[in-house]
């Protein structure tokens, strides 16, 4: 089995994981930097995975 990359800190859950999608970061707005450095939220990645749905 692949090995998963590490959770970032924005992420809820690990990718592919049932019920979660990606989503754009809401710190950087997707452009993977803030304030001229890599976005520590989505670790430069402009993305995030978050739970979907509600209830």
């Amino acid at each position: 089995m692949a090995q998963q990359p590490p959770l970032n800190p924005g992420d809820e859950a690990e990718p592919d994981t049932a019920g979660t999608g990606e989503n754009l970061c809401p710190a950087c707005d997707g452009s993977g930097t803030k304030e001229g450095e890599k976005c520590k939220v989505c670790g430069g990645t402009g993305k995030i995975v978050e739970g979907i749905g509600g209830g």
